[in-house]
């Protein structure tokens, strides 16, 4: 379930801010959705699994809370997030 370093490398060349970021918002953002993605087809077929329902759940908190956080900041920039990862409808 965990990301593959190489998934890790893609999401943060595709996101990165700066040659050296490794921790930005965006990047944080992108990383939990992929995680968030996953574990949500994990969890269609194991509908029982309740502790990693939970840590979706709070996936989706962090998420929310970065988003928040990235709204505040620059607008622009958060509609170009929201639009390139396909969330938020």
């Amino acid at each position: 379930m965990a990301l593959t370093q190489q998934r890790k490398q893609e999401i943060m060349s595709n996101y990165q801010l700066h040659e050296t970021d490794t921790g930005s918002a965006e990047v944080q953002v992108a990383m939990l959705t992929d995680r968030i993605s996953r574990l949500s087809l994990h969890l269609q077929s194991n509908k029982k699994d309740h502790s990693s329902r939970r840590g979706l759940l709070k996936m989706i908190g962090q998420r929310k809370r970065l988003l928040a956080y990235i709204q505040q900041g620059d607008r622009e920039k958060y509609q170009g997030l929201i639009n390139r990862l396909g969330i938020r409808g």
